[in-house]
């Protein structure tokens, strides 16, 4: 089966075509990075008018990659939530449009299901299956006992955790998106600054980050009332170290009480090099559990992911 993805939740216009769930095609993404970067986050607005200046141009250019034509797809898929709302609407109009036109079956996905199934693209799903998703938008822990069968057990009760990052890197001075450049300064640094390890109830699996955000602006503001000098890197390493922590924590305790066989990342966060090696330390501490993460090109917002996610709901529905 032939699917074509189309993504447009935020600031990425995107469109792919990957045939059964996992051989991609072709993959087309337009990054509006540098169309916000001087508001220092996403203005909606911009967001919209930039996915409609290019979504026609995308979807064309990964037809032209492919050496397809709208004939030869089978099912169109297309972010449908949770995202912004006007940028939304330009895919799923756009897929509408296509849907209509081709006369081609059509299923709209779950933003969130798309970051799981980007791990499909380059590993099998071993069930039960434990899902940390982590964005700009979305902390969650998902459980799936099979292919699009999602049991929510912990989510964030305030600040996702990649808004937390993009926050603090911004606090510190770095650019937008603060959130990749305060890992990569976390890397130089040393976890020298006493930061709140914030577990909540140690027996549930929701999160917060609001308290941590809110201890860095006081740590911030009492250095600078002061008048001492805070060393960025260590403070991006100290952070880092909070965030860390307990996701791994609680991830890892997740994955003993359901017994999984596996452990995924997913999300823009996913991509976090901080993140993927303290996970990867302590999942290779449980007996028979794989931990899959995705490539780095598939962490950030695709539509290779939606087109994936979209076959599994199409299999899935139409049984």
């Amino acid at each position: 089966m032939l699917v074509l993805g189309i993504e447009t939740s935020c600031d990425e216009t995107a469109a792919a075509i990957v045939k059964d769930g996992r051989e991609v095609i072709s993959d087309v993404v337009y990054t509006q990075i540098a169309a916000h970067k001087e508001y220092g986050g996403v203005v909606p607005e911009i967001a919209s008018r930039n996915h409609l200046m290019k979504i026609t141009l995308v979807i064309e250019e990964a037809f032209s990659r492919a050496g397809m034509r709208l004939s030869d797809i089978n099912l169109i898929a297309v972010t449908s939530r949770p995202g912004l709302i006007g940028s939304l609407l330009v895919g799923i109009n756009a897929a509408g449009a296509l849907a209509l036109a081709g006369d081609k079956a059509l299923v709209e996905v779950n933003h969130i299901h798309g970051h799981i199934y980007a791990n499909y693209i380059e590993e099998d799903f071993r069930f039960p299956t434990l899902a940390l998703i982590v964005s700009g938008g979305h902390t969650e822990l998902v459980l799936m006992r099979d292919h699009f069968e999602f049991e929510l057990i912990g989510q964030t009760l305030d600040d996702a955790v990649g808004e937390c990052y993009d926050k603090v890197g911004r606090l510190i001075g770095l650019e937008y998106p603060a959130g990749p450049e305060l890992d990569k300064l976390a890397q130089t640094g040393k976890a020298t600054y006493d930061l709140p390890l914030i577990y909540l109830d140690k027996d549930k699996y929701d999160f917060s980050f609001s308290g941590l955000k809110t201890a860095v602006l006081n740590l911030v503001n009492t250095k600078k009332m002061r008048g001492e000098e805070i060393s960025r890197a260590d403070l991006a390493a100290s952070f880092q170290h909070s965030v860390v922590r307990v996701l791994v924590d609680k991830t890892i305790s997740a994955a003993r009480k359901f017994n999984v066989k596996q452990i995924i990342l997913a999300g823009g966060v996913a991509a976090n090099r901080g993140l993927r090696t303290a996970m990867k330390a302590e999942a290779d501490k449980l007996d028979d559990v794989a931990l899959t993460m995705p490539s780095l090109r598939y962490c950030t917002d695709n539509a290779v992911m939606i087109a994936a996610a979209g076959y599994f709901q199409y299999k899935t529905l139409s049984k």
